[in-house]
């Protein structure tokens, strides 16, 4: 962090600045998907493709493979799926079929965890920094409002348990559970 501002610096993973809120999350059996080095807890079954887009941590990623088609793990594996800042690379109907795929790996109670940018923040951001936007960034309004409305209400029940729309410079959180 950027000493009295909290801000993240270059060198801290987007999972770094979302663990105090989102790691309490995380007990049980769960995978970091997308984890990028960095998981979210130490305990983590790490996921990623099989060339990471980024690499912020030193972990070993355990399992490797498309984050939409995950045939290789049981109906209700986890307790827990998380995902840090990649939801947003994917179109809303991509997204729609990989939630549906993440909630069928979930345990009923089990918890989506999701720490995302929100698209128009997130351009200023880059704007305000001198940074390059994301082209990999396939919606333009993608926020927690049309995370919520376009990819979760397809998708089933879900019960609101966190929600923090305003996380970091760009960043929103939320966490939903999966209905007994």
């Amino acid at each position: 962090m950027i000493a009295g501002i909290g801000l993240p610096t270059d060198d801290m993973s987007e999972t770094a600045q979302a663990r105090p809120d989102l790691a309490p999350f995380c007990e049980g059996l769960g995978i970091d998907i997308g984890f990028g080095g960095d998981p979210i807890v130490p305990d983590a079954i790490t996921f990623d493709m099989p060339q990471p887009y980024t690499q912020m941590g030193t972990t070993t990623q355990v399992l490797r493979g498309d984050c939409r088609s995950l045939p290789f793990i049981c109906d209700h594996a986890f307790d827990w799926v998380y995902s840090s800042h990649l939801n947003e690379d994917f179109t809303y109907a991509q997204q729609v079929a990989m939630l549906v795929e993440w909630r069928r790996i979930l345990k009923p109670g089990g918890y989506l965890i999701t720490n995302c940018p929100d698209q128009q923040r997130f351009v200023a951001h880059c704007a305000k920094t001198g940074q390059p936007d994301n082209p990999g960034h396939k919606e333009a309004d993608f926020s927690l409002e049309t995370f919520r409305s376009r990819v979760l209400a397809p998708t089933g029940p879900w019960q609101d348990v966190y929600e923090k729309p305003q996380a970091g410079p760009y960043s929103w959180y939320l966490v939903v559970r999966r209905p007994l």
